[in-house]
């Protein structure tokens, strides 16, 4: 990712540009998933991003399931969270 961001909103419109459409499904996924986790931005936009590279697509469960784990984990960064996915074996 080039440009930063801080905020899931920022990062969608980010990714909106770069051609990725997200329906009102896959919004409601991303903000319920935050808000249930209790997890900040950073770990949100890792948990999308992580999501799109894995499942080629926005997978709402496989995002709320890779922020369930990333708290279980105590994911903090994003170094830590593709560490956890490459010896899941998803990358």
């Amino acid at each position: 990712m080039t440009k930063t961001v801080k905020t899931v909103t920022d990062y969608l419109e980010y990714l909106t540009h770069k051609g990725f459409i997200f329906g009102e499904d896959a919004t409601g996924f991303i903000q319920f998933g935050q808000y249930y986790t209790e997890t900040t931005d950073e770990i949100a936009i890792i948990a999308i991003e992580l999501t799109l590279k894995i499942q080629k697509e926005f997978d709402g469960a496989f995002y709320i399931s890779l922020l369930e784990s990333f708290k279980k984990e105590a994911i903090q960064n994003r170094k830590q969270a593709f560490n956890f996915v490459e010896n899941l074996n998803l990358i």
